[in-house]
């Protein structure tokens, strides 16, 4: 009989005499484990994931929503496949980025893969030792391990490695979508291609990801050589129901410190924000993403003040890179126990790399800038099935008055909200680009060859690590460029016998010994700005930025004189400027140009999402009604005072990049979401330096000698810098197009508008 289908998504086990299914393939111990479950069916990412393992040799991605059964998917099948297997060597490894993760896996495994007498063991730092000695001395069957971990059993115990991970069958790749792109991502795929090299026939490769917007990118890295031979698994089943809220207030115009703590005599935003977040999130687990470490401090403690006035315990935490490890771990704890209801309060830092346990909801302060994370933040609510994901987005626009900046006129935040929800409904991720933290990972890597062989030839390192995968962008002259740097007086990191073959120096064997060493990614860093010798404070920077460029920082504008990349310190001094327009600047995470191009769309749109409370309405209404009083609608250039706005609907690097043209020119601007601020310069002259920028495009090798703020990720200062810019400027050739694409788009309008714009718009009482 024809398999029965209960509801979408899911495959009936079939009664005795069916033909066969992928359920009646499956061992027979595991089916008897099915039917104590009392499943009442198998998932149809389980369904076809059985035949995927079973009845090919392919690698395999495994794409469905949280909570989707991806695990059992993979390991049903693979378990099938490995329960006969003779011999020595785990049959199965699996990587996860969450020690917590492993645990949850181990317990969920550990009972089935014992019915079928296959050993597990978990392997990471806080794992039980005994186990792991035991299985030094037999590996047999399916470990559960950190890519960290991995990096330390290849330095610490190369011997063992072999002996273990040198006749796998399979690697299962959990939270794929959580690697595909950062530091980490880049480092699991140089150790998967170090385990290869361990064995004559590299094991198949089983990865398990949240539904993403391009899947043909995680089968690429899957299996980088043949990615069109992966066999792509994606659930049919529904994504949980996602139920959404945008919430809109003021902050007043005058106001300079909008992230301040908490003052009796002003009411700004956030005030309003933490009434209404106290009110809805009380009583049970929620994580609240609320962007720079100021901020979260700010929200936390108005948070807390608010406990203590009504006499209640305070259930709301803040978690950044700058509290104590002890501290993030309390409430991480906290939050993974569930047994007392906890809202964490963070930057980025509890949107991947830890399990939380289960969470009712998400709030989000600020409007989306990265679709990318907006999901992995979303998919931390909704785990469990039935219920939905829950997700509150609280944008902040400015009061605004006679002499108000056009820009904030248009509602920005507001209008990226908009734009965001509508991108994540359409399922739009950003495609990867060439990672900034590759240089570092190359030599992180190249020190953990040298340590696990004891030393190597150059030739044979840049064959191990860059002949193929995602470090193959650096060329063999990029990579001695390395080598080089790495053996200078300056770092001694490695040195070279007289055989030729490199070892390790005096620092790389002190690097390589540190614990620290393991891990590639840092926490989230921040930069200081000094100006005449006095901290003015500090700010998050993730985009690029070079002298000249002007940034935005307590309601004031600065001119940047000075980058100090290692100290991490911006030398600023105040640039002459009356109000400004209240945009988040360069210091934020960048926006892609589909991002900016949908906000540009929401603008010229009509249509009202139900999703917007009254006051977001409202916004959405009034940027609308700037945007055509702009003539936004029909060009590009609005004169603002002395300033002139170019609106270029690109996103953050091609903004940049234009930005640094307009600097090579000897003019000031500053980088808005949506296009560049010219500042002191009135619309023609922005015009005649546009045609010339039309007639020749920015080159960007120039480009990027304007760049200063290049290490950004771990080892960064250890990379020699010309290789840093090179790589940047490199990643970026397809940006001098764009470039030139959005300029070319700009200077049509001047042939269809005039260079005066209507004064700005004024809100209404």
């Amino acid at each position: 009989m024809q398999i029965r289908r209960a509801t979408a998504g899911t495959t009936n086990l079939p009664q005795s005499g069916s033909d066969t299914t992928g359920f009646d393939r499956l061992h027979p111990e595991i089916r008897r484990w099915i039917w104590e479950q009392k499943w009442e069916e198998l998932r149809d990412v389980q369904d076809r994931a059985i035949s995927a393992v079973l009845d090919t040799e392919a690698d395999v991605l495994i794409a469905a929503s949280t909570a989707a059964g991806k695990t059992e998917a993979a390991f049903l099948p693979v378990l099938t496949k490995v329960a006969d297997r003779k011999g020595s060597g785990f049959s199965v490894l699996y990587v996860s980025p969450l020690k917590a993760l492993i645990n949850d896996q181990f317990r969920r495994l550990d009972q089935l893969a014992e019915r079928l007498e296959i050993d597990t063991v978990r392997w990471h730092g806080d794992a039980p030792q005994s186990a792991k000695q035991r299985a030094r001395r037999d590996p047999r069957g399916v470990v559960l391990i950190t890519p960290e971990s991995i990096e330390a059993m290849l330095i610490r115990r190369p011997g063992d490695a072999k002996a273990m991970l040198g006749s796998l069958d399979f690697i299962v790749i959990d939270e794929l979508h959580a690697f595909l792109k950062g530091p980490r991502g880049l480092h699991l795929a140089s150790l998967l291609r170090r385990i290869d090299a361990l064995s004559a026939q590299p094991a198949r490769r089983i990865g398990l990801s949240a539904t993403i917007g391009d899947l043909a990118v995680a089968a690429r890295w899957l299996n980088p050589g043949q990615a069109e031979d992966v066999r792509v698994v994606e659930s049919s089943a529904d994504s949980p129901e996602l139920r959404l809220q945008v919430r809109a207030y003021s902050d007043p115009e005058e106001v300079e410190d909008a992230d301040g703590l908490e003052a009796d005599e002003r009411q700004v935003a956030l005030d309003l924000i933490a009434d209404h977040m106290f009110s809805v999130l009380r009583g049970a687990n929620n994580l609240v993403f609320a962007g720079s470490r100021k901020r979260v401090e700010a929200l936390a403690d108005r948070l807390r003040t608010r406990s203590e006035k009504v006499s209640v315990p305070n259930e709301f935490y803040p978690h950044h890179g700058s509290l104590s490890k002890e501290l993030r771990e309390e409430l991480e704890d906290r939050l993974k126990k569930g047994d007392l209801p906890t809202t964490g309060v963070a930057t980025t830092t509890l949107e991947l790399g830890i399990d939380i346990g289960s969470i009712k909801s998400v709030a989000q302060v600020g409007a989306p800038r990265s679709l990318s994370s907006l999901r992995q933040r979303l998919g931390r609510s909704g785990r469990r099935r039935g219920v939905p994901a829950v997700l509150r987005i609280y944008v902040r626009e400015r009061l605004l008055g006679k002499g108000s900046d056009p820009v904030d006129h248009l509602r920005l935040e507001t209008v990226r909200a908009v734009a965001a929800v509508r991108l994540l409904v359409e399922r739009f991720v950003e495609p990867p680009s060439i990672d900034a933290a590759i240089a570092t990972v190359a030599l992180h890597q190249t020190l953990s060859v040298i340590a696990q062989e004891g030393g190597a030839r150059a030739g044979t390192l840049y064959q191990i690590l860059c002949s193929s995968g995602p470090l193959s962008s650096l060329t063999k002259a990029d990579y001695a460029q390395l080598l080089r740097g790495m053996a200078s007086a300056e770092h001694r990191l490695v040195e070279q016998a007289p055989d030729g073959t490199i070892m390790l120096g005096e620092q790389g064997e002190r690097l390589t010994a540190s614990r620290d060493f393991y891990a590639i990614f840092s926490t989230d860093e921040e930069w200081r700005l000094v100006s005449s010798g006095r901290t003015l404070g500090t700010i998050p920077m993730s985009n690029p930025v070079g002298v000249g460029v002007v940034i935005a920082f307590a309601g004031r504008r600065w001119r940047i004189e000075a980058v100090d990349d290692r100290g991490k310190v911006l030398e600023v001094v105040h640039h002459r400027s009356g109000r400004i327009p209240k945009f988040d600047n360069v210091m934020n995470e960048p926006v892609h140009d589909r991002l900016s191009a949908e906000m540009r769309a929401v603008l010229q749109d009509m249509s009202v999402p139900g999703f917007l409370d009254d006051a977001a309405k409202e916004y959405l209404s009034e940027g609308r009604a700037a945007f055509r009083q702009l003539g936004l609608d029909a060009g590009s250039l609005v004169p603002a005072g002395k300033d002139t706005h170019v609106f270029t609907w690109h996103g953050t690097d091609v903004n940049a990049v234009l930005g640094f043209a307009f600097a090579s020119a000897g003019l000031d601007c500053a980088i808005l979401d949506v296009g560049v601020t010219v500042l002191d310069t009135q619309p023609d002259v922005v015009q005649a330096i546009m045609r010339q920028i039309a007639d020749r495009p920015p080159d960007i090798d120039q480009v990027a000698d304007f760049v200063e703020n290049l290490q950004s990720a771990k080892f960064d200062e250890m990379v020699p810098e010309q290789l840093l810019r090179s790589l940047w400027g490199r990643s970026r050739h397809d940006v001098a197009e764009r470039v030139a694409s959005a300029v070319r788009a700009v200077v049509a309008d001047f042939n269809d508008t005039t260079n005066g714009k209507p004064d700005a718009p004024t809100r209404r009482g």
